[in-house]
Protein backbone atom coordinates (compact mmCIF):
# COMPACT_ATOMS: atom_id res chain seq x y z
CA UNK A 1 0.00 0.00 0.00
CA UNK A 2 3.00 2.66 0.68
CA UNK A 3 4.35 2.40 -2.52
CA UNK A 4 0.89 3.18 -3.90
CA UNK A 5 0.30 6.20 -2.33
CA UNK A 6 1.44 9.58 -2.18
CA UNK A 7 3.90 9.77 1.32
CA UNK A 8 1.73 12.40 2.64
CA UNK A 9 -1.33 10.87 1.59
CA UNK A 10 -0.52 7.40 3.33
CA UNK A 11 0.64 8.74 6.59
CA UNK A 12 -3.35 10.65 6.74
CA UNK A 13 -4.01 6.47 6.08
CA UNK A 14 -2.49 5.67 9.13
CA UNK A 15 -3.53 9.20 11.03
CA UNK A 16 -7.56 7.90 10.32
CA UNK A 17 -7.17 4.46 10.62
CA UNK A 18 -4.87 4.52 14.16
CA UNK A 19 -6.84 7.55 15.40
CA UNK A 20 -10.07 5.40 14.71
CA UNK A 21 -8.59 2.10 16.26
CA UNK A 22 -8.03 4.45 19.13
CA UNK A 23 -11.11 6.08 19.87
CA UNK A 24 -13.14 2.57 19.13
CA UNK A 25 -11.35 1.56 22.33
CA UNK A 26 -9.20 -1.05 20.20
CA UNK A 27 -5.93 0.47 21.69
CA UNK A 28 -6.68 0.75 25.72
CA UNK A 29 -6.39 4.09 26.85
CA UNK A 30 -3.51 4.39 29.53
CA UNK A 31 -1.81 1.46 27.86
CA UNK A 32 1.39 1.38 25.96
CA UNK A 33 0.85 1.94 22.07
CA UNK A 34 1.71 -1.66 19.89
CA UNK A 35 4.97 -1.80 19.37
CA UNK A 36 6.53 0.31 15.99
CA UNK A 37 7.79 -2.73 14.45
CA UNK A 38 4.48 -4.33 14.53
CA UNK A 39 2.94 -1.05 13.77
CA UNK A 40 5.03 -0.73 10.49
CA UNK A 41 4.28 -4.11 9.77
CA UNK A 42 0.23 -3.88 10.29
CA UNK A 43 0.08 -0.56 8.06
CA UNK A 44 3.18 -2.20 5.34
CA UNK A 45 4.98 1.91 6.14
CA UNK A 46 8.18 2.62 7.13
CA UNK A 47 9.42 3.40 10.22
CA UNK A 48 9.48 7.32 8.93
CA UNK A 49 5.80 7.59 7.98
CA UNK A 50 4.24 5.81 11.27
CA UNK A 51 6.47 8.29 13.00
CA UNK A 52 4.88 11.17 11.43
CA UNK A 53 1.55 9.79 11.78
CA UNK A 54 2.10 8.86 15.70
CA UNK A 55 3.04 12.91 15.80
CA UNK A 56 -0.28 14.10 14.28
CA UNK A 57 -2.03 12.03 16.51
CA UNK A 58 0.30 13.46 20.04
CA UNK A 59 -0.51 16.68 18.54
CA UNK A 60 -4.38 15.92 18.75
CA UNK A 61 -3.72 14.76 22.15
CA UNK A 62 -4.02 10.65 21.75
CA UNK A 63 -0.97 9.69 22.28
CA UNK A 64 2.40 10.87 24.24
CA UNK A 65 5.41 9.29 22.81
CA UNK A 66 8.62 9.53 24.73
CA UNK A 67 12.09 8.58 24.14
CA UNK A 68 13.09 5.35 26.57
CA UNK A 69 9.55 5.13 27.27
CA UNK A 70 7.23 4.21 24.46
CA UNK A 71 4.29 5.59 23.29
CA UNK A 72 1.48 5.71 25.44
CA UNK A 73 -2.42 5.85 24.50
CA UNK A 74 -3.78 8.93 26.45
CA UNK A 75 -7.03 9.30 28.31
CA UNK A 76 -10.18 10.28 26.48
CA UNK A 77 -9.97 13.47 29.05
CA UNK A 78 -6.67 14.81 27.12
CA UNK A 79 -7.63 14.51 23.49
CA UNK A 80 -8.79 17.78 21.49
CA UNK A 81 -13.00 17.21 21.79
CA UNK A 82 -12.49 20.18 18.76
CA UNK A 83 -10.69 18.70 16.68
CA UNK A 84 -13.11 17.15 13.79
CA UNK A 85 -11.42 13.86 13.40
CA UNK A 86 -11.37 12.81 16.67
CA UNK A 87 -15.32 13.92 16.88
CA UNK A 88 -16.23 12.19 13.54
CA UNK A 89 -14.15 8.54 15.21
CA UNK A 90 -15.90 9.11 18.62
CA UNK A 91 -19.14 9.20 16.92
CA UNK A 92 -19.15 6.15 15.08
CA UNK A 93 -18.44 4.39 18.55
CA UNK A 94 -21.53 2.46 19.52
CA UNK A 95 -23.87 4.47 22.20
CA UNK A 96 -22.90 7.75 20.70
CA UNK A 97 -25.90 9.16 22.12
CA UNK A 98 -24.24 10.46 25.49
CA UNK A 99 -21.83 12.29 22.92
CA UNK A 100 -24.19 14.09 21.27
CA UNK A 101 -26.30 15.22 24.35
CA UNK A 102 -23.44 16.88 25.75
CA UNK A 103 -22.67 18.46 21.87
CA UNK A 104 -26.25 19.68 22.22
CA UNK A 105 -25.30 21.09 25.29
CA UNK A 106 -22.24 22.78 23.85
CA UNK A 107 -24.57 24.32 21.39
CA UNK A 108 -26.86 25.90 23.46
CA UNK A 109 -23.94 27.79 24.68
CA UNK A 110 -22.59 28.88 22.02
CA UNK A 111 -24.97 29.41 19.28
CA UNK A 112 -27.79 31.46 20.98
CA UNK A 113 -25.31 33.95 21.39
CA UNK A 114 -23.68 33.81 18.17
CA UNK A 115 -27.02 34.24 16.21
CA UNK A 116 -27.13 37.44 19.18
CA UNK A 117 -23.90 38.84 17.85
CA UNK A 118 -25.06 37.84 14.06
CA UNK A 119 -28.08 40.37 14.25
CA UNK A 120 -25.99 43.14 16.05
CA UNK A 121 -22.90 42.61 13.21
CA UNK A 122 -25.22 41.74 10.26
CA UNK A 123 -23.68 43.15 7.27
CA UNK A 124 -24.44 42.52 3.18
CA UNK A 125 -21.94 39.36 3.30
CA UNK A 126 -23.60 37.70 6.01
CA UNK A 127 -27.00 38.68 4.93
CA UNK A 128 -26.53 37.29 1.32
CA UNK A 129 -25.35 34.06 2.95
CA UNK A 130 -27.64 33.81 5.72
CA UNK A 131 -30.57 33.89 2.27
CA UNK A 132 -29.14 31.86 0.85
CA UNK A 133 -29.05 29.08 3.32
CA UNK A 134 -32.57 29.52 3.75
CA UNK A 135 -33.24 29.34 0.11
CA UNK A 136 -31.54 26.02 -0.18
CA UNK A 137 -33.10 25.18 2.94
CA UNK A 138 -36.81 25.76 0.61
CA UNK A 139 -35.28 23.92 -2.66
CA UNK A 140 -35.39 20.57 -0.23
CA UNK A 141 -38.80 20.42 -0.81
CA UNK A 142 -38.31 19.69 -4.47
CA UNK A 143 -35.34 17.54 -3.97
CA UNK A 144 -32.99 20.46 -5.16
CA UNK A 145 -30.69 20.57 -2.88
CA UNK A 146 -29.40 18.50 0.14
CA UNK A 147 -31.38 18.73 3.12
CA UNK A 148 -28.44 18.21 5.32
CA UNK A 149 -26.06 20.40 3.81
CA UNK A 150 -28.22 23.35 3.81
CA UNK A 151 -29.39 22.97 7.15
CA UNK A 152 -25.27 23.03 8.22
CA UNK A 153 -24.80 25.95 6.27
CA UNK A 154 -27.80 27.96 7.93
CA UNK A 155 -25.77 27.11 11.14
CA UNK A 156 -21.88 27.80 10.27
CA UNK A 157 -23.30 30.52 8.78
CA UNK A 158 -24.83 32.26 11.86
CA UNK A 159 -20.86 31.57 13.10
CA UNK A 160 -19.61 34.04 10.49
CA UNK A 161 -22.12 36.19 11.07
CA UNK A 162 -21.82 36.82 14.44
CA UNK A 163 -17.80 38.31 13.79
CA UNK A 164 -16.45 36.19 16.85
CA UNK A 165 -13.54 34.47 15.02
CA UNK A 166 -13.12 32.09 18.44
CA UNK A 167 -17.13 31.04 17.17
CA UNK A 168 -15.75 31.08 13.50
CA UNK A 169 -13.04 28.62 14.72
CA UNK A 170 -15.47 25.87 16.13
CA UNK A 171 -17.53 25.34 12.47
CA UNK A 172 -15.56 22.55 11.49
CA UNK A 173 -16.58 20.85 14.73
CA UNK A 174 -19.94 21.73 14.46
CA UNK A 175 -20.30 20.56 10.55
CA UNK A 176 -18.80 17.55 11.97
CA UNK A 177 -21.36 17.05 14.98
CA UNK A 178 -24.34 18.16 13.02
CA UNK A 179 -23.66 15.45 10.63
CA UNK A 180 -24.87 13.08 13.19
CA UNK A 181 -27.11 14.77 15.32
CA UNK A 182 -29.65 16.42 12.63
CA UNK A 183 -30.01 12.95 10.97
CA UNK A 184 -30.71 11.42 14.88
CA UNK A 185 -32.66 14.31 15.47
CA UNK A 186 -34.72 14.48 12.68
CA UNK A 187 -34.91 10.85 12.99
CA UNK A 188 -37.17 10.69 16.80
CA UNK A 189 -39.30 13.38 15.46
CA UNK A 190 -40.08 11.32 11.97
CA UNK A 191 -39.42 13.74 9.78
CA UNK A 192 -36.95 13.35 6.90
CA UNK A 193 -35.59 17.41 7.18
CA UNK A 194 -35.39 20.11 9.48
CA UNK A 195 -38.39 22.88 9.81
CA UNK A 196 -38.05 25.57 7.50
CA UNK A 197 -40.37 27.93 9.12
CA UNK A 198 -38.03 27.35 12.53
CA UNK A 199 -35.20 28.30 11.26
CA UNK A 200 -36.50 31.11 8.84
CA UNK A 201 -38.25 32.33 12.46
CA UNK A 202 -34.66 32.82 13.78
CA UNK A 203 -33.08 34.73 10.32
CA UNK A 204 -36.11 37.48 10.76
CA UNK A 205 -34.75 38.42 14.40
CA UNK A 206 -31.20 38.90 12.69
CA UNK A 207 -32.87 40.55 9.78
CA UNK A 208 -33.93 42.86 11.95
CA UNK A 209 -31.06 43.53 14.28
CA UNK A 210 -33.26 42.16 17.36
CA UNK A 211 -30.54 40.92 19.35
CA UNK A 212 -32.00 39.41 21.92
CA UNK A 213 -34.88 37.64 19.66
CA UNK A 214 -32.15 35.88 17.47
CA UNK A 215 -30.52 34.71 20.64
CA UNK A 216 -34.16 33.20 22.31
CA UNK A 217 -34.91 31.70 18.97
CA UNK A 218 -31.60 29.41 18.88
CA UNK A 219 -32.34 28.45 21.80
CA UNK A 220 -36.13 27.28 21.57
CA UNK A 221 -34.51 25.34 18.49
CA UNK A 222 -31.90 23.65 20.41
CA UNK A 223 -34.22 23.10 23.49
CA UNK A 224 -35.98 20.98 20.88
CA UNK A 225 -33.34 18.84 19.97
CA UNK A 226 -32.14 18.78 23.94
CA UNK A 227 -35.19 17.27 24.79
CA UNK A 228 -35.53 14.75 21.82
CA UNK A 229 -32.13 13.67 22.85
CA UNK A 230 -33.01 13.25 25.97
CA UNK A 231 -35.99 11.38 25.89
CA UNK A 232 -33.36 8.89 23.61
CA UNK A 233 -31.19 8.61 26.63
CA UNK A 234 -33.75 7.71 28.46
CA UNK A 235 -35.42 4.96 26.15
CA UNK A 236 -32.60 3.83 25.64
CA UNK A 237 -31.58 3.34 29.03
CA UNK A 238 -35.13 1.57 30.06
CA UNK A 239 -34.45 -0.62 26.87
CA UNK A 240 -30.75 -1.78 28.61
CA UNK A 241 -32.54 -2.32 32.63
CA UNK A 242 -35.47 -4.11 30.49
CA UNK A 243 -32.34 -6.72 28.94
CA UNK A 244 -30.68 -7.02 31.90
CA UNK A 245 -33.69 -8.06 34.00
Amino acid sequence: MANKMFSGNFTRHIVQSLGKAIALGEHPQGEPLQAEALLCESFDASRTVLREAVKMLTAKGMLDARPRRGTIVLPESQWNLSDPDILNWMLERQGSLPIIAEFVDMRLALEPAAAGLAALNLNHASRDTLNLAIARMEATANSEDDHLEADIAFHVGILAASNNRFFWNMRHTIDVALRFSIRMTNRIKGVDKASVEDHRHILNYILAGDQQGAENAMRALLNEAKTLVNNALANELALKTKTEK
